[in-house]
Parts: C-alpha cells; structure tokens; sequence
C-alpha cells in the first residue's frame, strides 16, 4: 500500500473500532479499507477483496434502487463525497452472496489542512426493508 495522508490513515484507524459499517477511499476513490461490520454486511472480508479502484468497488455490489435499476457509480454517495466535495446520503439495495440487502448510507469528505479533499468515508446500515 502506498503511503496515504495522515487523515486517511487515520480515518482507518477509526473505522476499525467503529459497530457501524465504515467503508473508507482515497481521493481518486479508490477502495483503502472496510471494517469488520462493514464485512458482515457486504459478505467478504477486506483481507479477501484488498485495495480496489471505484470502477471496481461501485459495480461488485450491484447498487440499485427501489425499482431494481442500477445505480451510476457517480451517483453513489461515496463518490459524489469525493467529487462534488460534500455530504451526501443515500438508499438502495446491493447484491452479496446470499441475496440483495437494502442498505442507508452516508458519506462525508474527508479534507486535509489546505482544504482539499483527501477521500471519503461512508457509515452504512441495513435499513430491514
């Protein structure tokens, strides 16, 4: 792993003793890490899937809406974090391996001394619909 700004690995750091699902990306949105309820949720361990870039990450799980479309990568709360730099929140379902599972998510940016954005991080839970 090359090396990431200090915010980032500090993020990591906090989404790993977090209950909540935390899923956690770069400033390109690549993938760094996902923590152990984040595991649960998604069927695969982080030590399984590793790294990966958003053109991967934002089509694994499939993210669709209510009426099954899915969902432009661009349009994930995670990368409109990163791009449009700001908040964002969204529901919809994702595929894992024993069925779809409707899921909440909220993204917030993560911005370094000079203001700029660093990545994104993501807390997650499954809305039981």
């Amino acid at each position: 792993m090359a090396q990431k700004p200090i915010e980032i690995i500090l993020m990591r750091q906090l989404a790993g003793s977090l209950a909540t699902p935390a899923f956690v990306v770069d400033e390109v949105g690549t993938l760094v890490y996902y923590n152990e309820p984040a595991e649960r949720v998604l069927g695969m361990r982080f030590e399984e899937t590793g790294e990966m870039p958003a053109s991967e990450w934002t089509t694994r799980w499939q993210p669709a809406d209510d009426r099954g479309v899915l969902i432009p990568p661009e349009r994930l709360p995670l990368a409109i974090a990163v791009a449009q730099e700001r908040p964002a929140h969204g529901e919809f379902s994702i595929q894992v391996a024993n069925g779809r599972r409707h899921i909440a998510v909220t993204a917030i940016p993560l911005v370094g001394h000079n203001a700029s954005v660093l990545g994104a991080a993501a807390f997650f839970w499954e809305t039981g619909k």
